[in-house]
């Protein structure tokens, strides 16, 4: 195989991380445009599946998933209530939080003084930091927690500036798909 980089994107991948389009590091833009180029995802989505990684395409993103045997059942629902809860938070800071969005932890921490909305599931997410911290030390935890599992990265440090990459749209995707039928919506409580 020819592909450039191929040791590179697999690098990535196989941790778990997202190679996105709108990345500020130029050197994974350089992936992605890599990956996007011509024939070139076929030839690494047949070259990878031969060692069990599945090279999956997004909405402006590449990320690897696994033919797995039944990985247990709770641990997937606790992943995705995280990330449901997570997500809610933010598109309650601004419903315009999505790929390409930019942020401060003082900004969101400025509006908890006047939305208590906001506050209350910010309140929520404690349980996946310390539960004692501060709002702003929650607030950098889950952000930690997105830049980790690379939905979101520190665009400036100077200014504490944070970008939401194009894999943000991963987690809108799978809440996306979750459906409620109509006739039982009225029997969950909010």
């Amino acid at each position: 195989m020819n592909t450039p980089h191929t040791s590179d994107i697999f690098e990535i991948l196989s941790k778990g991380q997202f190679i996105c389009s709108n990345s500020s590091d130029t050197f994974i833009r350089k992936l992605y445009g890599i990956i996007d180029e011509g024939q070139t995802f076929e030839t690494l989505y047949t070259y990878f599946l031969k060692i069990n990684f599945i090279l999956e395409k997004g909405n402006e993103y590449y990320h690897f998933t696994r033919n797995e045997p039944k990985v247990s059942l709770e641990r997937k629902i606790e992943t995705a209530y995280k990330w449901i809860d997570i997500i809610d938070f933010f598109k309650t800071y601004d419903n315009s939080f999505v790929s390409g969005f930019r942020f401060t932890i003082s900004e969101i921490d400025a509006q908890l003084s006047t939305n208590s909305n906001l506050k209350a599931k910010l309140d929520g997410l404690k349980r996946y930091t310390q539960k004692n911290s501060s709002h702003v030390a929650i607030i950098s935890k889950v952000i930690d927690l997105l830049i980790k599992d690379n939905f979101v990265e520190l665009q400036d440090e100077i200014a504490s500036t944070y970008k939401v990459l194009a894999s943000f749209n991963y987690l809108e995707e799978l809440i996306s798909i979750i459906h409620i039928p109509e006739e039982i919506a009225d029997e969950i409580p909010e």
